[in-house]
């Protein structure tokens, strides 16, 4: 009689022990998948930053080209005859004119300075090539004088919508002529009638 009593008291033992045991499990399951519910929707938000960056991008091209700005030569050389001396191309020539001016500008800041340094040379030789240097130096200089002028006459041109016309004739000088020479001020018709009433007085 003892012995079929004990029986049942192991029997509820068990049973009472497996629920316990199935409670952690479960809990260990809903904390693992937690993470792999959150992981992907992180995904979306990273998708959604990156279209709406590319969308911006490709939103912003067409106003570039809309606005017509020009990046280099060979963008003005494609435009259309209609298009000439538009606002765009002033802007560019006058860019173009400012940079050669102040360029020149610079050379001869650096010119000044490098003359007035004092150098002693117990060479002559050494001497005598120093002074020639610093004689081509200032032709070169001089020629850029005249050519400041020139630039500043261009950018005053610019100013009052006369540039990239001819003085005498009114004609265009030409796309491929300004930007080989941006300071013409007379077409190449002109210019060559010019150098030959030149050579022909100087006969």
């Amino acid at each position: 009689m003892a012995t079929a009593a004990k029986k049942p008291a192991s029997t509820t033992a068990t049973d009472t022990a497996k629920p316990k045991a199935a409670k952690p499990k479960a809990a260990v399951a809903t904390i693992t998948e937690a993470p792999q519910e959150v992981a992907p929707k992180a995904a979306p938000k990273a998708t959604v930053k990156a279209a709406a960056k590319t969308s911006t991008k490709a939103a912003a091209k067409p106003v570039a080209a809309h606005v017509g700005a020009i990046t280099c030569d060979a963008d003005l050389l494609k435009m259309a005859d209609a298009d000439y001396m538009n606002e765009a191309q002033m802007a560019y020539f006058k860019a173009k004119l400012q940079t050669m001016r102040d360029e020149i500008l610079d050379n001869a800041r650096e010119t000044g300075e490098h003359l007035k340094e004092n150098e002693v040379f117990a060479d002559p030789n050494d001497r005598a090539t120093v002074e020639e240097e610093n004689m081509l130096e200032q032709r070169v200089r001089d020629r850029e004088r005249k050519l400041l002028k020139k630039i500043t006459t261009a950018l005053a041109r610019i100013e009052d919508g006369s540039y990239g016309f001819c003085l005498e004739t009114g004609d265009p000088i030409g796309i491929p002529r300004l930007l080989a020479r941006p300071t013409a001020e007379l077409s190449i018709e002109a210019q060559e009638k010019h150098e030959r009433l030149e050579k022909l007085y100087a006969d």
